[in-house]
């Protein structure tokens, strides 16, 4: 039985969605990206930043297959893996590697194949919410073919065939309109009186949709989270809330965070212009060729009511926003302010508020959680300087 390791590249490409987690962990589509290659692999660990290792843990042996985590699978891309032989490698036709079959973690004396297929991967960190859509539909048809749906009841309106329900779903006075594209809906969901639901969309297990949701396609809404209000082409990791009225659009937003009623994000410049985002590695705003992209949040941030998020924001880990006007489009880790100025997030003040957030969903805040927050912490503080 192969043993596959699924290996980080360009971890600072996907900040700050990757200082709490491999890259193989970000969920685009219906499932993250290591639940995809375990679909075709009973073996799937992964390698990634030390100070993740704890919680994150790599499983090796003596015959690996080493794969790049950014990389989607494909059935034709799974046989080219397959075949490679000990000290082989899968290159693209940029000569980068795919995957190689090697006992250790290194590239030196590898025998380079190019690869003959096509595949998806994640370049860059609005491809999570840009490719979305096609993920969702992959993931469907992979999931759905050997399972069978539960339906609804009659108070519901569904269009289109292609609803797939699972198990212990509580869903009343909803509309799902499956006719662009399929609508997933995972064990324990609850769908409140007056939503509608355009797919492709994807809502994983006990998550909740509130009272009058309005949820547009190529949305993903990871497990256990609570989403009311306007959402479009936005994914959920899992663990969040946006409970409550306003617009969230073209986003992607971590675990543990939280949007206050009436927090609205824009999508779209008033002048139609290509967006920019904060690139970590350049340390400058960047070019995204993107017209529409709103919010990317890491882990533990929260806004309070009223927050509003310009076009092409990004929000790092363990930030505190409140108050009038449009904060600024790149907020460092632990920061704690808005449109008036932000101030340091004491660390011990921010284990407080985690414990407190975790505990209510039932999990716990561990040493190695602390430990891997501290380590952020302490990565980012070069950012918060300039406060």
């Amino acid at each position: 039985m192969m043993n596959v390791i699924l290996f980080d590249n360009n971890r600072e490409d996907f900040y700050p969605l990757s200082y709490t987690r491999p890259i193989a962990n970000f969920r685009c589509g219906i499932l993250t990206i290591k639940e995809k290659w375990e679909f075709f692999f009973t073996n799937v660990s992964v390698k990634t930043a030390d100070y993740l290792s704890a919680k994150f843990l790599l499983k090796k042996t003596s015959d690996n297959l080493w794969i790049d985590s950014t990389i989607f699978p494909s059935s034709s891309l799974i046989s080219e893996l397959n075949n490679l032989r000990k000290g082989e490698a899968l290159i693209d036709n940029n000569d980068n590697i795919i995957g190689f079959r090697n006992a250790k973690f290194v590239s030196d004396g590898l025998n380079f194949i190019h690869s003959n297929t096509s595949f998806s991967r994640l370049n860059s960190i609005h491809d999570i919410f840009s490719i979305n859509n096609n993920q969702i539909i992959s993931d469907f048809n992979l999931i759905t073919s050997k399972e069978k749906s539960f339906s609804v009841n009659d108070s519901n309106k569904v269009l289109g065939e292609k609803l797939f329900i699972k198990k212990n779903t509580k869903i009343d006075c909803a509309i799902l309109d499956t006719r662009e594209g399929p609508i997933y809906i995972d064990d324990n969901v609850e769908i409140m009186p007056g939503s509608v639901v355009k797919g492709p969309t994807a809502i994983l297990n006990n998550s909740i949709l509130k009272i009058g949701a309005k949820i547009y396609g190529s949305t993903t809404i990871g497990p256990y989270c609570k989403i009311g209000g306007e959402v479009s082409n936005c994914v959920f990791f899992g663990y969040s809330s946006k409970a409550h009225d306003g617009f969230l659009g073209n986003s992607v937003i971590g675990e543990w965070c939280n949007l206050g009623a009436n927090t609205n994000n824009s999508n779209l410049k008033n002048n139609y212009a290509e967006v920019k985002l904060w690139n970590y590695k350049k340390n400058k705003f960047c070019l995204t060729g993107l017209q529409f992209c709103g919010l990317v949040m890491g882990d533990h941030s929260k806004s309070a009511i009223s927050t509003m998020f310009n076009t092409g924001t990004i929000i790092g880990v363990g930030v505190n926003i409140f108050g009038a006007g449009f904060s600024r489009n790149f907020v460092p880790s632990f920061s704690w302010g808005g449109f008036n100025g932000f101030t340091i997030y004491k660390i011990t003040d921010f284990f407080i508020t985690a414990r407190k957030v975790m505990q209510r969903r039932g999990v716990d805040f561990s040493q190695i959680d602390e430990n891997i927050l501290t380590y952020i912490y302490n990565l980012t503080k070069s950012y918060r300087n300039e406060l």
